[in-house]
């Protein structure tokens, strides 16, 4: 099973760990990727001032991936998926729209014919691999620990350029892939809320209340740990924990884990190959109650 691995700009800056974990839980399923070393940004951030320019990037790096004879790219974050699979879409169906966007690509000689699919990992490990077949490869049931999910905002919504391949009010994606691994699953209040991460460069107070809001909610539900599947949700809840908890005085010490993180726990991969080193908020308790 081929996919071709979009990485975004979040990934290779500050979630690291995140392809990581995803490159090693990838070899145990037998999913293979095709590096572009030409991937550009989404064009995600751009999407609210120029919708042209944010299909123009997309539209680049659906012509890098086609040229390599790549049929579905694989995103580990949620906005580039959303932005990626939007754009192509209507690149694929409109070919009026495919025709103009080709005039500007033909500037820097590059053509996109439509056809290339995108779609999250998430979504790859629940609809292409499958919970029976990740059920194949745990070694190492996580039984001891409680793990609290966070969706985010672009993972299934909107779902109709997901072909609604899960509920985007009731998603239950997240809550099968985490059952899988054996760890106890906890749900939350306020499980949709956004993390705040989309106004933290214009309104960084709001956008951190936002996301103490959710960590009162998932630290309420006992949970031993966060796992989500959106690097810059990531940012908010792993990277900025310490001074959510300075600027609100509370505390939290709530460990926040990617999803291949924690299945890759639960197939016996070191934690170091899954990265959990670089994770800001300390994994050394969680580990420990797992028997790492």
């Amino acid at each position: 099973m081929e996919f071709g691995l979009f990485l975004g700009c979040t990934v290779p800056a500050r979630a690291r760990q995140y392809e990581m974990s995803t490159r090693k839980i990838a070899e145990k399923l037998g999913i293979t990727f095709v590096d572009i070393g030409e991937f550009s940004c989404c064009g995600f951030p751009l999407k609210a001032v120029s919708k042209e320019t944010a299909l123009l990037l997309a539209a680049r790096n659906l012509s890098l991936a086609e040229e390599r004879g790549v049929e579905t790219i694989c995103s580990i974050c949620s906005a580039c998926t959303e932005n990626l699979t939007e754009m192509s879409r209507e690149l694929n169906e409109d070919e009026n729209l495919r025709e103009e966007v080709n005039k500007k690509l033909k500037e820097i000689n590059r053509q996109y014919k439509g056809g290339v699919k995108v779609k999250h990992i998430g979504r790859i490990l629940y609809e292409d691999i499958g919970i029976e077949k990740i059920k194949k490869t745990v070694t190492r049931e996580l039984k001891n620990i409680s793990i609290t999910p966070h969706y985010g905002c672009h993972y299934v919504r909107p779902s109709k350029i997901y072909d609604k391949f899960d509920d985007p009010e009731i998603p239950k994606s997240l809550e099968e892939l985490i059952k899988v691994t054996g760890a106890n699953y906890v749900s939350h209040q306020n499980g949709m809320l956004c993390c705040g991460g989309g106004i933290l460069a214009i309104a960084d107070k709001v956008s951190l209340a936002l996301s103490k809001e959710k960590l009162d909610r998932m630290k309420e539900s006992g949970a031993d740990a966060i796992c989500l599947v959106c690097p810059f949700c990531s940012v908010m809840y792993d990277g900025n924990q310490r001074s959510i908890e300075e600027l609100f005085q509370t505390k939290y010490e709530l460990p926040v884990l990617f999803y291949p993180q924690l299945l890759g726990l639960a197939m016996g991969i070191d934690s170091k190959e899954l990265g959990l080193q670089l994770n800001v908020v300390k994994t050394k308790g969680l580990l420990e109650k797992i028997g790492t």
